[in-house]
């Protein structure tokens, strides 16, 4: 199963039937795997469930008579576990229809009537568990397949409990968040790669007040330009940040007014106006609270 000429991730096994299931020495089930572009074999544990599902789809390829299919890769006939009509199952019957299917009967739905759960997902959702479970970087490395530690690095940083509450602060659905973006997200719109991305890289997206959600391909952020920026958000966590802000600021433009800076007094004015919208849509105080 190719994409553009090279491997796609999500290969089935390239093993016999016979031998793409076994067990760690304490028992668990674990699947073997060949992948990547130089189809290096790599373990994969699985839950009991899935495993009796496995052997159950062993069995029957067993007890049938194929020759196989010839793997270029490997130079040999093969007799795969997942096949389709008698060919090699691709990803998207094997994954992402059913998965599409579920998401449409449960109504597990964006806010553009799409599934707001794709396959990729379930990767980011495994790594983030190993992490949040202490899995060492090189454990959740051989799982995923990841090539460099930078990659697994990503899930020990949305594990800190601090970056993945705010995570959930911006990203849950309901959160009370402000800024140009929000309408975006509670409206589910934001598509399953930016999603994907933010999951992994969230820790990068901090500043003095919120949060930017720029994605690399998108530029650099601009989220300081009187906090107008398309791609930033903030949540009542930093509501006591924009109050200070918003006080030096009113500081700045009495400044401003006491030397006739007209152009200063124009710019901390906007920025004080932006500030206390966003508190605004916080439902947060322009001051401090007293007592």
């Amino acid at each position: 199963m190719r994409a553009a000429g090279r491997p796609v991730k999500r290969r089935p096994p390239h093993r016999d039937p016979q031998t793409c299931l076994d067990a760690y020495p304490d028992g668990t089930p674990r699947l073997r795997l060949a992948a990547g572009k130089a189809l290096k074999e790599r373990t994969v544990p699985l839950h009991e469930e899935a495993a009796e599902v496995i052997r159950a789809l062993v069995a029957l390829r067993q007890a049938q008579h194929d020759r196989g299919i010839h793997d270029p890769d490997l130079g040999r006939p093969v007799r795969y576990l997942f096949l389709r009509n008698g060919r090699l199952a691709g990803p998207d019957y094997l994954f992402a229809n059913p998965l599409r299917a579920i998401c449409q009967e449960l109504g597990i739905l964006n806010g553009v009537g799409k599934p707001a759960i794709h396959p990729h997902r379930l990767r980011h959702t495994l790594g983030t568990q190993l992490a949040e479970r202490g899995a060492r970087t090189q454990t959740i490395m051989k799982v995923l397949g990841h090539k460099s530690p930078g990659m697994s690095m990503t899930y020990t940083h949305i594990s800190d409990p601090t970056v993945l509450a705010d995570y959930q602060a911006v990203l849950t659905p309901g959160a009370v968040i402000a800024g140009l973006l929000a309408d975006t997200l509670r409206s589910g719109q934001l598509d399953q790669d930016a999603l994907d991305w933010l999951k992994t890289n969230f820790y990068k997206t901090e500043l003095e007040l919120g949060r930017c959600l720029r994605l690399p391909q998108e530029g650099p952020c601009e989220c300081d330009l009187y906090l107008s920026c398309a791609k930033f958000i903030t949540t009542p966590q930093y509501a006591p940040r924009l109050r200070e802000r918003l006080c030096v600021e009113r500081q700045l433009i009495a400044n401003a007014q006491d030397r006739g800076w007209d152009r200063e007094i124009e710019h901390h004015q906007r920025v004080a106006d932006r500030i206390t919208s966003l508190l605004d849509d916080l439902g947060e105080s322009h001051d401090e609270p007293t007592g």
